[in-house]
């Protein structure tokens, strides 16, 4: 495998396993060098926590953006995560073009919504962006709400095969390479991933866990990156990533005292292991 150098755009979260604090580590692990674009530092993140500090740093992204074109700095991939407001997105769009190397890999995560709701401080208008920013990358990586959102389809919380096709082949229109609509379940015991491509779609089913944990969407994103720029097919590290993210879950379900993230650090030699 060649040196390859991959740039992540997202927030950190300084404390609870998500973010820019999963996404460096597992990527990293991968045998890859990951570099960082954080988009806002907070002393912890916002789900379950009482309180918590937030520091924007929208006006730093186009300045730092400015110091990698003067030293010629260019990256093999761009994945990005969180990203806070429109105008993020627009940087984002603007690295894009400044930043990429020749056939670099574009992979956005539209993190904004779920459960059938957009995130807190989000609003249509950011819905329209991301789904610019959608359109100007290679893979995309929503769950079935912002599949919805970005295509402009009814969300159902129960849904057939066809209404998921028709959400991928919507988003396909977008222009993406691939699109992976990840916590794709069609019974109650099971969940899985769909990968459409080429006009095709194929689906991994794996068991459902009782208990989720926050940040796990981060956790399958990049280690769905991990794998996709160690040689893996998107099918493939569609699998391994969820695969990984199960074992991170299953690792967290016996620990009260663990609530805020998924214990993704001690298993992560069977991520390495299953990228030989």
């Amino acid at each position: 495998m060649d040196h390859k150098l991959v740039l992540t755009i997202q927030d950190i979260s300084c404390v609870g396993q998500c973010s820019l604090t999963v996404a460096l580590p597992i990527i990293s692990a991968c045998g890859l060098e990951t570099a960082i674009l954080p988009s806002a530092v907070l002393s912890n993140h916002t789900g379950g926590f009482k309180s918590w500090t937030f520091r924007d740093l929208t006006d730093d992204m186009p300045l730092i953006e400015q110091k990698w074109i003067e030293e010629g700095i260019q990256f093999d991939a761009i994945y990005t995560g969180y990203l806070g407001s429109a105008r993020q997105i627009d940087i984002v769009k603007h690295i894009f073009g400044t930043c990429s190397k020749p056939g670099c890999v574009h992979v956005v995560d539209p993190a904004m919504a779920d459960n059938g709701k957009l995130y807190y401080g989000f609003d249509m208008d950011f819905v329209k962006e991301m789904a610019k920013l959608c359109a100007s990358a290679d893979y995309i990586l929503p769950n079935i709400t912002e599949a919805s959102l970005i295509t402009g389809t009814e969300y159902r919380e129960t849904y057939d095969e066809a209404y998921v096709l028709d959400q991928a082949q919507k988003l396909a229109a977008l222009g993406p390479k691939s699109v992976i609509l990840t916590g794709i379940s069609y019974e109650p015991s099971t969940t899985g991933v769909v990968i459409y491509e080429n006009g095709e779609m194929s689906y991994y089913q794996h068991h459902r866990l009782p208990k989720g944990s926050h940040g796990t969407g981060d956790i399958y994103a990049s280690s769905f990156v991990g794998a996709l720029m160690t040689g893996k097919s998107s099918y493939e590290a569609a699998k391994i990533a969820a695969d990984y993210t199960v074992k991170c879950i299953e690792n967290t379900q016996d620990d009260p005292d663990h609530w805020y993230g998924a214990k993704f650090e001690s298993v992560l030699p069977e991520l390495i292991s299953s990228l030989k």
